[in-house]
C-alpha cells in the first residue's frame, strides 16, 4: 500500500463533510474532545482516592445552641 498524500487527505475531509455536514463534524469533535479530557480527569481522581495522599478529614465542630430560653 502506498502512503497517504495530501490529495488524498483532502478527498476524505471532502467526502466527511458532504456525509455528515460542518455541524456534525464540529460536535463529534467536541464530543471527542469532552471524552478525553473526562478520561484524564477520571484518572487524576483514581490517583486523589489512596488514602496513603489523602489528607485527615476535620473533625466536625460542634453547634452550642446560641439561643436562650424566653
Amino acid at each position: 500500500m502506498g502512503r497517504i498524500g495530501p490529495l488524498e487527505i483532502a478527498l476524505l475531509i471532502g467526502l466527511a463533510l458532504l456525509l455528515f455536514g460542518a455541524g456534525r463534524i464540529a460536535d463529534i469533535g467536541k464530543g471527542i474532545g469532552e471524552g478525553i479530557r473526562n478520561f484524564k480527569k477520571g484518572i487524576r481522581d483514581e490517583d486523589d482516592e489512596d488514602p496513603a495522599k489523602q489528607l485527615p478529614a476535620k473533625p466536625e465542630e460542634k453547634q452550642e445552641d446560641t439561643q436562650k430560653p424566653v
